[in-house]
């Protein structure tokens, strides 16, 4: 298990000067955007795809730095009900699928996406209750919806041996483990989850029970490292769906915060091992969407705190169970 950072918070540097702090910093992977809300700003993909010179150059540029690519993220919504939206983020998708496999990578990182409730919208409709029962009816709508384009795209992905790990993000059609689960049973095994904490914290779930459930499913593609602190105050008078703007931090019901300020080290800890007893030994990629902190100063203390909560080195024989 290693540790990771996506590498939106360091737009600002060239490739190789995040390269080269985040090496000096502890990091031994990236998640470099490469298009959607992440953003190209280190790897666009239309300057590498199908680019043997381009690709060989970064590859020494990652050996140079002792670094690795974890995951291509790129976050979007291929099931908008705008074709113009919805045909952008496909290609982003089949396009950073072909990437990773020349690269080597692997693992694409994204959203499930979110459809309109019904064929005359025009807006992604995030729904989370059956009733009224048009809601229900919706809700259905919107798996018809996902379940042919995502049946086509996990072939794509399958052609070329990538995995697709969706984070369960609320306001996309996937943003728990039971809906991830479905997914994934109904395509193929390419499709899994880029495990967040962050979002699932809010909604009331266990992590490691998550861990454990899709886990058993072999499930787990790809995990972040972000954490969220809920603010009892402001939750008690009106819960966690909170609208409030994410910068006026005081009355936001929660946050996202950086790792340890909103769960302590002791959880992380639990966090890594449950990770390991399910199988996972990739990277922790770190997420810096923490307002209180510049990304700097976060990105450092998330790492930190990661040093002393991953595994470097495969569990040696229970000699005492003998």
């Amino acid at each position: 298990m290693d540790i990771g950072v996506h590498t939106p918070p360091l737009a600002d540097e060239s490739l190789e000067n995040a390269l080269a702090y985040l090496s000096d910093a502890g990091a031994d992977a990236i998640e470099p955007g490469v298009g959607g809300y992440p953003g190209d700003d280190h790897l666009d993909r239309r300057s590498y795809l199908d680019d043997e010179d381009a690709q060989t150059e970064l590859q020494a540029l990652l050996e140079e730095y002792e670094m690795r690519i974890s995951a291509l993220a790129t976050h979007n919504n291929p099931l908008h009900p705008g074709d113009e939206q919805a045909q952008e983020a496909d290609t982003e998708l089949r396009e950073a699928i072909r990437l990773a496999a020349q690269l080597e990578v692997g693992t694409v990182t994204c959203f499930s996406g979110l459809p309109a409730g019904s064929p005359t919208d025009e807006t992604p409709n995030w729904i989370t209750a059956p009733w009224p029962s048009e809601h229900a009816d919706a809700h259905e709508y919107q798996w018809d919806v996902a379940l042919e384009y995502w049946r086509d795209l996990a072939e794509h992905a399958d052609d070329h041996g990538v995995d697709l790990a969706i984070e369960m993000h609320p306001n996309m059609l996937v943003y728990e483990p039971h809906g991830m689960a479905r997914l994934r049973e109904e395509t193929n095994d390419r499709v899994g989850a880029n495990f967040d904490p962050s979002h699932l914290y809010w909604q009331g779930i266990s992590i490691t029970d998550a861990v454990r459930f899709l886990g058993e499913r072999d499930a787990i593609h790809h995990v972040h490292a972000k954490d969220t602190k809920i603010y009892e105050e402001q939750a008690r008078e009106k819960g966690v769906l909170d609208t409030t703007a994410y910068d006026d931090e005081a009355d936001r019901s929660w946050l996202f915060r950086s790792v340890g300020y909103g769960h302590d080290e002791s959880h992380w800890k639990d966090f890594v091992s449950t990770l390991r007893m399910v199988g996972y030994d990739g990277a922790l990629s770190i997420e810096h969407e923490d307002s209180l902190t510049s990304s700097r100063e976060g990105l450092e203390k998330a790492i930190d705190l990661l040093e002393r909560a991953v595994f470097r080195e495969q569990p040696g024989e229970a000699y005492w169970a003998e």
